[in-house]
Formats: C-alpha cells, sequence, structure tokens
C-alpha cells in the first residue's frame, strides 16, 4: 500500500518531483511511498519524449534515477507529462 496518494497521472507527478529538483527516486521508494510500479518504465518515457534522466546506484547498489531541468536541446521550457 502507498504511503502517499498521488492526485495526477504518474508522469506528471514524476516530473514536477524529479525534473530540475535534485531530488532523486528508487523503484524501492517509488513503489512503497508512492505506489509507482515501474520506474524504469516511466524513465524510459521520459528518455523518448526528449528528457536527460540520469541512472546512477544508490548505497544499496540499486538503480537511482533523476532527471534534469534542461531537456536534450537545452530548454527548460517544455514540459512533457
Amino acid at each position: 500500500m502507498p504511503f502517499t496518494t498521488i492526485k495526477t497521472t504518474q508522469k506528471e507527478f514524476l516530473e514536477s518531483h524529479l525534473r530540475g529538483t535534485g531530488n532523486s527516486l528508487s523503484s524501492l521508494q517509488a513503489d512503497s511511498t508512492y505506489g509507482i510500479k515501474n520506474l524504469r518504465a516511466r524513465m524510459t518515457e521520459f528518455r523518448q519524449a526528449g528528457l536527460v534522466v540520469r541512472k546512477h546506484k544508490n548505497k544499496d547498489g540499486r538503480a537511482q534515477y533523476s532527471v534534469s531541468a534542461r531537456d536534450i536541446t537545452g530548454s527548460r521550457a517544455n514540459v512533457f507529462a
């Protein structure tokens, strides 16, 4: 059961939560806190839409994702969700 209920779409929530904020999120955190089951799929959608998604390993060895404020063309104005 998620800790928090999301009142927008997952993509809208993730874009506002991650894009340019310096926040990062692992699949385990996304599932347990927000009920997002397939974070990797959402990050793939962001990449396909032109956002810069960074992936690194956290201290537990799991993938952790963050999203740059700028898209691949350097613009901050585009909203992709």
